[in-house]
């Protein structure tokens, strides 16, 4: 029994190294490849219409709710200790360090990464990826490389709007709701964010969600079989690995941005 257990041990983890070393080659080809979408600069331009485009309207209505609940219990808290005028600080801090990035990149695995999983599998059990193949197309060129550019493009604009969208939300509530002073919301915000550590950490979080997230839905459809069932399945795994990849990326970014 325990000679079996260790084969299967040594198969699952010789079957996982093996995907990620596929992961990798295929991660890098797609690199390689992707200057010739330099030629055909409409393949870049329609998918950040159907990825970015259609994400807006979730991504900017989670950031306005998000920035509301943020100022309001940030009020709670910092009225406990005389400290409320900093409200305006507090939720520019919350919103570009971490919020703004992190949940950006959760709604957009959610909403995007799923789709274009479902997309890519799609056109495998329809062997379109097969057809471009024998008509000398490159598939990884001509489909996946506009979508993975798409995809780390339209992250961190989106991840933007929902921090600007957020702290609006804040002010709402901070200012026109509960009444702090306009000028202590704003001149606080003005002098403790600062663009480097706090505005640009936050932009090269979302860049590297968005490379993470993009490519997670492209490989998993990629590799689905061509049944309905495992493109199901390549969905669900799209959501589920994307988002403990993001968790687990924020934390190391984290650790290695404002550790000091």
């Amino acid at each position: 029994m325990a000679v079996n257990l260790l084969e299967r041990l040594g198969a699952w983890v010789r079957d996982h190294v093996e995907g990620v070393g596929y992961s990798a080659r295929t991660f890098f080809y797609m690199l390689g490849v992707s200057p010739g979408l330099l030629r055909r600069p409409r393949l870049l331009t329609e998918q950040l219409h159907f990825i970015g485009n259609y994400s807006l309207l979730i991504i900017t209505l989670s950031g306005l709710f998000v920035g509301m609940v943020l100022g309001l219990q940030g009020y709670y808290t910092l009225n406990k200790y005389g400290a409320e005028q900093s409200l305006g600080l507090l939720v520019a801090l919350g919103l570009t360090r971490e919020l703004g990035p992190v949940i950006t990149a959760l709604l957009f695995a959610g909403r995007a990464g799923t789709s274009l999983t479902a997309e890519i599998g799609l056109m495998k059990a329809g062997e379109q990826l097969s057809a471009m193949e024998m008509m000398a197309v490159n598939p990884v060129q001509r489909v996946l490389a506009p979508r993975f550019w798409a995809g780390v493009i339209a992250v961190p604009c989106l991840a933007s709007i929902f921090s600007a969208v957020g702290i609006f939300g804040g002010y709402l509530i901070g200012v026109k709701l509960i009444g702090v002073d306009e000028g202590a919301f704003w001149s606080q915000m003005q002098g403790g964010v600062d663009i480097y550590k706090d505005v640009f950490n936050g932009f090269v979080k979302s860049v590297v969600f968005g490379v993470a997230i993009t490519f997670i839905a492209l490989y998993q459809g990629y590799e689905a079989r061509p049944t309905p069932e495992d493109v199901a399945g390549a969905t669900t795994r799209t959501v589920v690995i994307s988002s403990l990849m993001i968790w687990w990326l924020d934390f190391m970014l984290t650790a290695l941005m404002f550790s000091k």
